[in-house]
């Protein structure tokens, strides 16, 4: 076998592309890696015949060339003491799913790292940047990291001064008093929300939200937190909700399972959703399109925020990110479905009764 046939049916180096495209290797090495004062016509070609031969670059290579592994951390430091908790939320397998594939398409690999304030759990991973999702107010995890000049990005805004390198988020306040307005529209008098009791910017700017909303309409707040790591807790929680003397005919969850915790204890006590009470929470499950009745979520959009927070770290880890900013709010979705659908509206509420059998 010749060498030039051999070379065909092996996987095309960098010499290959170099002399396919009629440049230097230099030239394709800065056209690939974004890198370098090159016209956008000689990145393109360079990156159009990358792909018709099926270039890719060595990992290998890149690390002794570089001094980087090409591995991304991902983790959420606030939800438990189980190290891979957070791996359960809808949100959380969105959000990895993009942010999985926005690295692999810069040539990155993800690392899911546990939820932990152990920073030396991670020192056996050789990380360029990591991604911190929802982290808490002076986040040890976060400044730690940062300490070891690695770059971290937050999914979340993140409080307490934390040295991000930037973070991505929604406009949880519009978000709320949005989907407010909405229960109200729908008949709602009484809104209540069921919150949680940590620290991270989610939980805090979606709180003071409904706490500015009630006092704008002039409604008493009518919440209960809890952990939200805690799925029996959130049951308890939105139990106790309603069965308050001042029991809400509409209430807001904002993590995933309080749909179906508030839709189970609704039928406790006896109440019917819509006609008795209207029903929101935030989430990126499907489950809530087949609950009877269907539920309405609020999506954050996940998808779009895992590419987002991946691109503005891989940018700053190349060094390309001076006029990028590095800041970025994701507009939300609410999907409306049957259990917040508008109803007559209502000039009184029963009294709670006990749960049924009781």
């Amino acid at each position: 076998m010749s060498r030039s046939t051999g070379r065909r049916l092996g996987r095309a180096g960098i010499r290959d592309v170099a002399a396919a495209a009629g440049v230097s290797i230099t030239t394709v090495s800065d056209a690939l890696n974004g890198k370098g004062r090159l016209p956008d016509a000689t990145r393109s070609h360079v990156r159009e015949v990358a792909e018709r031969l099926g270039y890719r670059p060595s990992a290998a290579a890149r690390t002794l060339r570089t001094g980087k592994s090409g591995l991304l951390g991902l983790t959420v430091t606030t939800y438990g003491d189980e190290p891979f908790t957070f791996t359960e939320f809808a949100y959380f397998a969105e959000m990895a799913r993009a942010a999985t594939s926005a690295a692999l398409a810069r040539g990155y690999a993800l690392v899911i790292l546990p939820a932990t304030s152990r920073h030396d759990v991670w020192s056996n991973v050789a990380l360029d940047g990591t991604v911190v999702i929802d982290p808490a107010d002076g986040d040890p995890v976060v400044t730690e990291l940062v300490r070891h000049g690695i770059p971290v990005v937050s999914d979340g805004r993140p409080g307490g001064a934390l040295p991000v390198t930037g973070w991505v988020d929604n406009d949880h306040e519009a978000a709320v008093l949005g989907l407010l307005d909405h229960l109200a529209d729908a008949g709602a008098r009484r809104i209540g929300l069921l919150t949680g009791n940590t620290t991270d910017t989610y939980t805090r700017l979606s709180t003071t939200a409904y706490l500015s909303w009630c006092e704008r309409v002039g409604q008493d707040p009518v919440y209960e937190s809890y952990p939200a790591h805690d799925p029996c807790a959130g049951a308890v929680a939105a139990d106790r909700l309603l069965a308050r003397p001042d029991r809400p005919d509409a209430v807001y969850g904002l993590f995933d399972p309080n749909g179906t915790d508030l839709l189970a204890a609704a039928r406790r006590y006896g109440l019917r959703v819509p006609e008795d009470l209207l029903l929101v929470c935030c989430s990126e499950s499907t489950v809530y399109a087949t609950t009877e009745p269907p539920i309405t979520t609020l999506s954050l959009k996940p998808r779009r925020i895992g590419t987002a927070v991946v691109q503005i770290l891989i940018d700053a880890i190349e060094g390309l990110d001076d006029d990028r900013p590095i800041e970025q709010v994701i507009p939300t979705d609410l999907i409306v479905r049957t259990s917040s659908q508008r109803r007559s509206a209502r000039t009184a509420i029963n009294p709670p009764r006990g749960p049924a059998g009781a």
